[in-house]
């Protein structure tokens, strides 16, 4: 089931189900892909439609955390 504040949904070519993204200082989990997730886009999970159209769209910079690694910078 996915959770605000923790879900995320992904290109699974560009960032795996499973991978942990930190988005502005906050940590989500990849567990979702979308049908309309395609390429460079994230879809942060909200509790309702309303608050994700008030919420709207935004660019910033996306770090993904690789087991054994430090954290890499993905733009989006």
């Amino acid at each position: 089931m996915p959770q605000e504040g923790r879900t995320i949904a992904t290109d699974w070519n560009i960032i795996p189900a499973g991978s942990e993204v930190m988005i502005n200082g906050n940590i989500y989990i990849v567990e979702d892909r979308g049908g309309a997730i395609k390429g460079n886009v994230i879809d942060v999970f909200v509790g309702t439609e309303a608050e994700s159209i008030e919420r709207g769209v935004y660019y910033t910079e996306v770090y993904i955390k690789e087991p054994g690694k430090s954290l890499k910078t993905f733009s989006l």
